[in-house]
Parts: structure tokens; sequence; C-alpha cells
């Protein structure tokens, strides 16, 4: 039986820490592990850490540490344990077996909050793929600990599925499964291609989890995109055109927050979706000012960026949230906002403008009257900044930026010959 959705799991949090982490980074994990938890609807109630030179292969923690827990459960009421690293079978199994309550590691909480996050069929089918390739080598002894226990938190999604099922059925769903989302990349990448076609300047909001990508898209595009203060938010990436203060349309997509430590799973079954941001022609980099870990938060933004072959791309670091106390900002060109701001929504468009300037080229071409259509495209693809009438050739003198890769330059340049 699933608990009901309305009833927190009481969740006892353990982490363990390795020489090769320092404190800080430590600390902060587990404070991350506490916010999935509550996106998780579980409710943290106590956190049991350990310092070991290296993890214990059976259990991760000591058999010391594990005997604490143990009496720590006796004294305290917890439904469920999360562990801050990913958890061989053999160490879920032996640790749900010592403290006889349900144990989930961080891969499978990450998980379960993608399983209640994803609203689009590809967004469902690759969180089901993530989560089957995670169950198949975990499945001998998981059936019996998980009938015990019910539901809730590390169940949901296909987890509901007893685990005592074949694995042979696992292993063809997970083909079929694979199968639906190469249909689903390929309508994708003809989509993306339209989009090229039709000679629209793509940019891409990228960020961590929870630093107000969605909050931004929905100011910048006047949409309706699901924004939350809980980590993500958003997964199923979502495009909408954006206007610049001159004129030029845009299409701005919104894109899944990275996170440290991101299942190598998940990473591999959303590519289909990360790939909207190598196809961008810029990068919106959005960082939560207010974090005291943005800067290793950046880190891990730029290094899946790299991963994906996107750090060529032409980039905007943004530092949202300065209306929350935050410790002072680096030096370099970068833009400091508030979403809450209007002056600062006006201030964001201007400067993605100006950045987008940079990467074109100035132009100027005599348009005839009749070329009405040729008109309209300067206004919408290009950052057209004068447009005025000469009597003499009785024609238009239009000038402005356009970038070098649009079909339009081109056009351009055959008036221009």
């Amino acid at each position: 039986m699933a608990t009901p959705s309305n009833i927190k799991e009481r969740t006892l949090l353990i982490g363990c820490q390795l020489p090769d982490r320092n404190d800080t980074l430590f600390e902060s994990s587990m404070s991350e592990l506490a916010e999935l938890t509550q996106t998780a609807q579980g409710e943290p109630v106590m956190e049991v850490t350990q310092k070991r030179e290296r993890y214990h292969p059976a259990t991760l923690i000591g058999k010391g540490k594990v005997e604490e827990v143990q009496a720590l459960l006796e004294e305290i009421d917890v439904d469920l344990v999360v562990v801050n690293h990913e958890l061989t079978p053999s160490q879920i199994r032996n640790l749900a077996e010592a403290l006889q309550v349900k144990v989930v590691d961080r891969t499978q909480l990450i998980l379960d909050i993608f399983a209640q996050r994803a609203k689009s069929r590809e967004g469902k089918l690759q969180v089901e793929l993530a989560q089957l390739e995670y169950l198949l080598p975990r499945l001998s002894g998981q059936g019996a600990q998980l009938s015990r226990l019910g539901g809730g938190i590390g169940t949901r999604g296909p987890g509901e599925t007893k685990l005592e099922t074949d694995r042979r059925h696992i292993r063809n769903r997970i083909t079929d499964i694979k199968n639906q989302l190469k249909n689903v990349a390929s309508h994708r990448q003809r989509y993306r291609e339209r989009r090229k076609a039709n000679q629209v300047f793509q940019i891409a909001l990228v960020g961590y989890t929870n630093a107000g990508k969605s909050t931004w898209f929905n100011a910048l595009t006047d949409a309706d995109a699901y924004q939350e203060d809980l980590l993500f938010a958003t997964l199923d990436p979502m495009t909408r055109k954006m206007k610049l203060p001159a004129g030029m349309m845009t299409l701005l997509t919104d894109t899944v927050g990275f996170i440290q430590d991101l299942p190598t799973g998940l990473v591999a079954a959303f590519r289909s979706t990360l790939e909207e941001v190598t196809e961008a022609d810029l990068i919106i980099h959005m960082v939560d000012a207010s974090d005291p870990n943005r800067d290793k938060h950046q880190e891990t933004v730029m290094s899946l960026l790299k991963d994906l072959g996107a750090e060529k791309i032409p980039f905007l670091t943004v530092y949202n949230k300065i209306d929350r106390d935050h410790d002072p900002l680096p030096n370099y060109q970068a833009l400091s906002v508030s979403a809450f701001s209007k002056a600062d929504r006006r201030r964001m468009l201007e400067t993605i403008e100006t950045h987008i300037k940079a990467s074109m080229e100035s132009y100027t071409v005599r348009v005839p009257s009749d070329e009405g259509k040729l008109l309209s495209d300067l206004q919408r693809l290009t950052i057209l900044e004068k447009r005025q009438w000469d009597e003499k050739f009785g024609k238009y003198i239009c000038k402005g930026y356009v970038h070098p890769t649009l079909p339009i330059h081109d056009r351009i340049q055959t008036l221009n010959n």
C-alpha cells in the first residue's frame, strides 16, 4: 500500500565522508540531501555522519556506526533511511536487514523526484528507463523488503511493480522504452531542424536546480511554466518566443536543472532533452547568488555542459535572487538581477540583446518598397536599429546587426552586391 501523498515519511539521513571531500563540500552535499528528501515528500528528522578512509564494502558506514543507528532507531520513529551515496545492491540489502527499515540511496531518491515531476510522455519514458536500469541489478532480495514496508519514497513509478518480476520482462521493457525514445528523439531533432530553417535565434536557459530558471522563463516569455521553490521543479524542456527590445524574435528554452552527482543513468536518459542546449546560439547560465555553494554549483553546470559538448557556445552568466542575502559577487562581467524587479527584467532583455549583437555582423541595405516580406524579416530576424525612407532612390535604408549563420545574412549580402 502506497504512502498517502499528504503524509510525509520521517527520514534519517546518513552520510559518509572520505578524505577527498572537504568539510564544506560534504556539509553542502548533506544539506542538498535534506532538500531532495523534502522535495520527495519526506521529513528529515536526524542526520548521522561518519568520516572513513574508505567505504565499508558491506554497509558503506562501519559496523560500529550501523549499531549506533540501530540504537537510534529504537529511540526515534523513522519510516525511511536515505544514504547520501549510490549504494551497491548488497549494501542496500545489508543495511535494510540490519536496520529493519526501508533504505534508499541518493540515486533512488533523485529518480523518485523525477518520477513525480515528469509530465510529458518523453519525460515519463526517460525516468522509467533510468529507474528500470537502476532496478535491474538490485532485484534480488528487494521484493520482500518493499512488500513488508509498503510504498512511499523510492517506490513510485515502475518501482511499484513487484520486484520479483522476471528479469527478462524488465529487459524487454527497457528495450521497448529505448525504441520509443529513439522515435521521440528523431521527432525532436526534426523539430529542431525546422526551427533552424525558420532562421530563429535560439537561446537556452541552464543552471543548477532551483536557480530560478523557470521564474525567468515565465517573466521573459509570458509563459506559464511550472515554478516552485523546490529542486527539479522543471523536467520537461519548454520553448517559447521571446521578443528583444529592438523587435527581434528569439526562441528561449527552459531546461532541467543540474545537480552534483547527477546519476549517470539520468544524464544518459535525458540526453535528447539536454541536446536542446547544444543546439542553442546563446546559453544563459542562471546562478542562485544567495546560495552559499554557488561556486560549486557553477562548476557542476560547467562540467556537465562540457560533457554535452556545449562549452564553446556563446555564454552569459546571470546572478539571480540578489534580493536575498548573498556573499559579494565576482568582479568579472556578469548580470545581477532579481526576477521580482521590473527594471531588472528590462535590463535582462537589453543585456541579452547586447550579448547577441556582439556575435553579429553590422549591415546596411537598401530595400525596395515592394519587398514587404524582407522588411518584416529584417525586423523579426535581425536587430534592426534604423529604417529610413530614401526619397532619392525610392527605397528603405535599413541598418542593424545580423547573425552570420542565418539564411537572411546571405539575402542581405545578395542585395548589396
